[in-house]
This record gives C-alpha cells, sequence and structure tokens, in this order.
C-alpha cells in the first residue's frame, strides 16, 4: 500500500494519502480545503484515482475539500452523518469498511472532539488515524460542539487502545513537529482512568 503523510502550515493539519498499488485506487484522508490544487496535481502525477474522500471529523476550524474532491475527481464522500453536513455519499457508522482496491480501512466510531468523529484503520490494523480523539501526547478539545471528555476517555480506551502495541497513530494535527505514536507510546502517557484526568488536553480545533 502506497502511503504519504501531507501537511497544512496554516492549520497545522494533516492529509493521508492510501494508495492500492495494484488498482491506483486511493483513499484521501481529512483532505484541507486550501490545499486542493496541491492534493490533486501529486495524486495525477502518482497515477491515482481518488474512489473516495473521508474525515476523521468537520467543524469550523477543520474545513474539509472534500466536496471539491467530488466535484473535480469524482470521490465519493464519507462522513459521519451526525454533522448534518448535504451531498454525503456514505453514511459513515461503527464498523463500515471502505475498499478501494486490494485495501481497505474500517470506521471506528470515537466522538469526544465532535460527536461524529470517526478513526480509520488498516485492514492488518498496523496503521490508525485518530483525527482529534487521540494526538501525539494530547487530545482534542471537548468544550464544543458536542464533545464529551468521558467519551473521548471512552472511545481513546476501547477503540483506540484496543489496537495493537505496534499499531502507529497518525494524528488530524500536531503543533509540534511530531509526524506519528504507537499506541505503546500513548499508553505510557495516558492515565488508566479518571475520564482524561491527568491527560494534557491539548488546543487544537
Amino acid at each position: 500500500m502506497l502511503f504519504i503523510q501531507l501537511f497544512d502550515t496554516t492549520s497545522s493539519t494533516y492529509t493521508y494519502i492510501l494508495g492500492c498499488n495494484v488498482s491506483q485506487d486511493a483513499i484521501l484522508i481529512d483532505p484541507v480545503f486550501e490545499q486542493h490544487t496541491r492534493d490533486t496535481a501529486l495524486l495525477r502525477e502518482l497515477g491515482l484515482k481518488v474512489k473516495y474522500t473521508v474525515d476523521t471529523h468537520v467543524h469550523a476550524d477543520h474545513v474539509t475539500g472534500s466536496w471539491l474532491m467530488k466535484e473535480t475527481e469524482g470521490a465519493k464522500i464519507a462522513l459521519s452523518g451526525n454533522y448534518g453536513a448535504e451531498g454525503i455519499d456514505i453514511e459513515l457508522s461503527d464498523g463500515v469498511v471502505l475498499t478501494f482496491g486490494n485495501c481497505s480501512i474500517t470506521a471506528r466510531s470515537t466522538p469526544g472532539h465532535t460527536n461524529g468523529c470517526f478513526t480509520f484503520v488498516t485492514s492488518d490494523q498496523t496503521m490508525a488515524f485518530t483525527g482529534d480523539c487521540l494526538l501525539i501526547r494530547g487530545t482534542g478539545r471537548t468544550d464544543f460542539q458536542s464533545g464529551d471528555v468521558h467519551s473521548m476517555w471512552g472511545s481513546i480506551r476501547e477503540k483506540i487502545f484496543s489496537l495493537p502495541d505496534e499499531c502507529l497513530l497518525y494524528p488530524g494535527h500536531d503543533y509540534m513537529g511530531r509526524t506519528v505514536s504507537t499506541v505503546t507510546e500513548e499508553k505510557s502517557s495516558t492515565p488508566e482512568s479518571g475520564a482524561m484526568h491527568g491527560k494534557k488536553i491539548s488546543p487544537v480545533t
């Protein structure tokens, strides 16, 4: 599987491209509206066709480029229905599998930052894209748009920490130049109980 991690410096948002080396089908995770030209140019350079765009979450300061990808590349939009957005092709629910060529990702519902957050896990469970539910040494905010710290802790414990210890965790944002962590690393820096008490809540959007 082809894997590319991209970064938007203005919003400190990561975008991820996953591609099947056989079919050249691809999935785009968390495309940024302002980076549409960059992303489409790279996809065409690599000969990839975007089958789906998926968003770990959306809100006012996390503006997705999925609708542009649908208009210009014909990509189907997969997103939680909790946001009430129009034009969604696939309304995500826990356990939905999205296949692109010989590869796939599974959507795990991980609310807490917002009530529509999802984590996407590769079929071999070696990689997970956690959005703002679990960052590197921190989590997303829980003080707006149906955020809830207890829901977030449940999501982290049950849906992310249940992955293999060596699973690579890729966040939605990072402000410190960090690109990837592992389940083992994040378990070691997270309290075992207490609904995130003692855990640094990063001021992300």
